[in-house]
């Protein structure tokens, strides 16, 4: 199957101004982005969707490939779907976050190589074990529980599945695991994107905020890859601070 990255690449940013332009080591956060996903093997062209001129500067200073998309799109995946209408000859297509530079390669090819194998699923995304219980009561952490065939249930910013009894340590260190935090890599049918952008917001996304619950509502297929650790995306000050100290200390 032929595969497409794109990231969506958005230039306001509510809790850190620009994050995408911010630099480190020489290179701003988004063009080390786009090198880990470049690194991936699944991976046939990456093109960045960008919303605003100076993203699309930044990707042609570095020689990558970027589209300016509608100002009308509403999320990263509604851009993806404005790549995908233009793309009939690609079959998936890989959403990587521009605020995440450290994301592993091996990760990406990891959730396309699911979704090529699994004709039964629409997405494929990845999640990773949570054992810290203060992870689970944190919002910002979104949690996913998966049925058989690693067939995803439910994401939710609340803790689940819930525990009646309370959570012990018992709980948090199963094997295998009972609490995973959703990753928020995901790979597409080009089907399902040209469907995603002609769909209202349902009901549990608006109330979540989760486009993935769009997806559930609907009936839709998603199946999740266990992957060991979540990437550490920037999304404050602090975020990217420390991955200026991790990057300049390699």
């Amino acid at each position: 199957m032929k595969t497409m990255i794109v990231i969506p690449a958005r230039l306001a940013s509510s809790r850190l101004s620009e994050k995408l332009l911010l630099r480190a080591a020489g290179k701003s956060i988004l063009q080390h982005t786009y090198e880990a996903a470049k690194r991936a093997a699944i991976t046939d062209s990456i093109i960045v969707a960008a919303d605003d001129p100076r993203i699309v500067a930044e990707v042609d200073s570095f020689g990558g490939e970027a589209r300016l998309t509608s100002v009308d799109c509403q999320s990263g995946t509604d851009r993806l779907a404005e790549i995908a209408f233009k793309h009939s000859d690609v079959d998936l297509f890989v959403n990587v976050q521009g605020d995440e530079p450290e994301i592993s390669p091996a990760t990406i090819d990891a959730v396309a190589r699911l979704l090529a194998t699994r004709p039964d699923a629409d997405i494929a995304t990845a999640a990773c074990p949570i054992l810290d219980e203060s992870k689970l009561h944190d919002p910002a952490c979104v949690k996913v529980v998966m049925g058989a065939n690693d067939r995803a249930i439910l994401f939710s910013r609340a803790s689940i599945p819930h525990v009646r009894d309370g959570i012990t340590p018992a709980h948090l260190q199963a094997s295998p695991p009972i609490f995973w935090q959703h990753i928020g890599l995901y790979a597409y049918r080009r089907d399902f994107l040209l469907w995603f952008a002609t769909q209202p917001a349902g009901r549990l996304e608006q109330l979540e905020k989760l486009e993935q619950l769009r997806a559930i509502e609907a009936g839709k297929t998603i199946v999740v890859t266990a992957i060991e650790s979540s990437p550490p995306g920037i999304d404050t000050l602090e975020d990217f601070r420390e991955f200026v100290a991790r990057i300049e200390n390699q």
